[in-house]
């Protein structure tokens, strides 16, 4: 992967991991219809980083005072001390998930699982799903007024996220939209629970990569990437909460329709 290539995918990584329309489905195509090949879901994870980056930086004042409730729930020898602190340990359980069925099926997220077919048809059905919540969801409810299976289940809905074209905010926003939650308090909830997951996989590729011998211009060259997708992520982040005060995930639903077709379409 040359810088030019590395750049142009942490802006892909970085502009499509919060809006609902799949990062790594993007981070598949856009190299498939460049000639480039792909560059496997290790560089996919890893340049997510930059995006992880965004989040911690953006939600800091959020971060901190989930982790203190957290700390001061263990003082207290009870985690459910406050509304605060419960939200902050059932985010950590509700990544067990996409963690577990991470590990489980890893040779097939990492191979089969990125064949453009099933990509198209994952952006579609995902994109059915989420016409069907906005349907449904009464949207009234904030973060704070979950429970804790609710946001148990919603950790369920972003193990979808391991099949490439579904989406990890796609499927968690769907998943808040079901329970209820209001448009912006489901993608603050997606980006917060998303943290661990981003993180783990991204440092766990990572050191795969350094095994593998990445050298110090492999490491510019992810860099380059890493960097591409913060500055990209942090501006689609503020971006996507504006948009969803005025309007829903419509737009971005029939987006991943037409890009499903157009795929299926190119591929026949």
């Amino acid at each position: 992967m040359t810088i030019l290539q590395a750049l142009i995918l942490g802006l892909v990584q970085g502009l499509t991991e919060f809006i609902p329309v799949s990062s790594t489905a993007h981070l598949r195509l856009v190299p498939h219809f460049l000639g480039w090949g792909d560059p496997g879901a290790a560089i996919s994870a890893v340049i997510q980083l930059g995006s992880l980056v965004a989040v911690f930086t953006y939600f800091a004042a959020d971060l901190w005072r989930l982790c203190q409730a957290a700390l001061g729930s263990l003082r207290h020898r009870n985690l459910n001390h406050s509304d605060e602190s419960r939200l902050a340990w059932s985010i950590a359980v509700g990544t067990l998930p996409i963690a577990v069925l991470g590990l489980a099926f890893k040779n097939f997220i990492e191979g089969d699982a990125r064949q453009l077919q099933l990509i198209a048809l994952a952006l579609i059905a995902l994109a059915l799903l989420l016409l069907l919540a906005e349907r449904l969801g009464r949207r009234t409810r904030s973060m704070q007024e979950l429970g804790f299976w609710q946001i148990q289940l919603i950790g369920l809905c972003q193990a979808m996220a391991l099949i490439p074209g579904c989406s990890r905010s796609g499927s968690t926003i769907m998943g808040g939209l079901f329970l209820g939650l209001r448009r912006e308090e489901a993608a603050r909830f997606s980006f917060l629970l998303g943290l661990p997951a981003i993180g783990a996989s991204g440092a766990l590729e990572f050191l795969d990569l350094l095994e593998g011998g990445l050298g110090g211009e492999g490491m510019l060259t992810l860099g380059v990437g890493i960097t591409a997708a913060a500055i990209s992520s942090y501006l689609s982040i503020g971006f996507l909460l504006r948009f969803l005060q005025r309007r829903g995930t419509h737009g971005f639903a029939y987006y991943r329709i037409l890009l499903g077709a157009f795929i299926l379409f190119s591929l026949a």
